[in-house]
């Protein structure tokens, strides 16, 4: 993909704040000095059996490029890839009716969409959010000094890669499918109060893939403790069973020469941190001395979350895993 974006041309609109040339979640247009647009959009094929969840999950998940970046989202668009005479079109009201809901919890209004007869089942929705332009959260804007939080536990890819084979228990799919559902709503705003430096979510390239983002786009180096990252101990018995989504290798891959593991850290801990999300939790930078700011704030909320590393001055755009 960055290869592809590199022979676009680069934008000059003064207008346009954030555009596709620094990796963020979303791009932000500028409308007047108190008003910018956020816009996104993301689609993906089921990553649970039941339609209804999966409209919820993937719903969530292309709002959370709005929060990611301090937005608020306000309107969207369903869209919408149908196997003709594969599914009945209950399927397809299930699944629209999980992001309907999904939206409205978000206080957004799906206005129309639109729908094509395709080979496999998609569904999505491009946003679009208002923001201040002088409050966007980017991930470009991570300080040394500052420690890095999480707000959800990382290993979806590999649970339901095991969920395709057959292999993972219903109590475990319920599990993930409410973290992967869950707004990332209440972290972003509180990222904004605490007065938050840099945010990413963590989608398809994994922790290390979005850190990485984080790391170049602003000059630092980041390490992370292994120990210190939230993971679904399921993840880890899916992962050492060979339950290993395509993009985890491929995002490894791309990570490789800018991440250095601790010699203990095996195959296994490295995959994971590879681990393809969906509708993954915030990655923040925040100042250290708001630490306990943030923490409290987290908790108040009733979200999971930890503080996983921090940034540094030294090896700018480098990750070094302890």
């Amino acid at each position: 993909m960055a290869a592809a974006l590199e022979k676009l041309p680069k934008i000059n609109d003064p207008r346009v704040l954030v555009g596709y040339n620094t990796a963020d979640d979303a791009g932000v247009f500028k409308l007047s000095d108190e008003l910018a647009l956020v816009q996104t959009v993301d689609f993906f094929t089921p990553v649970v059996d039941d339609p209804y969840m999966y409209g919820q999950i993937a719903a969530a998940n292309a709002l959370s490029d709005v929060y990611a970046m301090g937005g608020i989202p306000i309107v969207a668009l369903n869209i919408l890839g149908f196997p003709k005479n594969v599914f009945p079109l209950e399927v397809m009201a299930e699944i629209l009716r999980g992001g309907n809901d999904k939206a409205a919890e978000a206080n957004t209004v799906i206005v129309g969409g639109h729908t094509v007869t395709d080979d496999e089942l998609k569904y999505g929705l491009a946003v679009t959010g208002t923001i201040h332009p002088d409050r966007i959260l980017t991930n470009s804007g991570a300080k040394p000094g500052d420690v890095l939080f999480l707000t959800k536990p990382i290993g979806t890819g590999t649970i339901t890669t095991a969920l395709k084979a057959g292999k993972a228990s219903t109590e475990m799919i319920q599990k993930v499918s409410a973290v992967m559902a869950q707004l990332n709503k209440n972290a972003a705003e509180i990222s904004l109060r605490v007065g938050a430096h840099a945010c990413t979510d963590i989608t398809g390239f994994g922790l290390l893939g979005h850190a990485l983002e984080i790391a170049e786009s602003s000059g630092v180096g980041l390490v992370i403790d292994y120990a210190k990252v939230p993971i679904f101990p399921e993840a880890v018995h899916t992962t050492q069973q060979g339950f290993i989504p395509g993009g985890t290798r491929a995002n490894r891959l791309h990570v490789a020469p800018k991440v250095t593991f601790a010699e203990h850290l095996g195959d296994t801990e490295q995959l994971l941190l590879c681990d393809p999300q969906t509708c993954g939790g915030l990655l923040i930078a925040i100042a250290q001395e708001k630490t306990e700011e943030m923490r409290k704030a987290l908790q108040e909320a009733g979200l999971e979350h930890k503080v996983i590393g921090e940034v540094r001055a030294d090896s700018p755009g480098q990750i070094r895993v302890r």
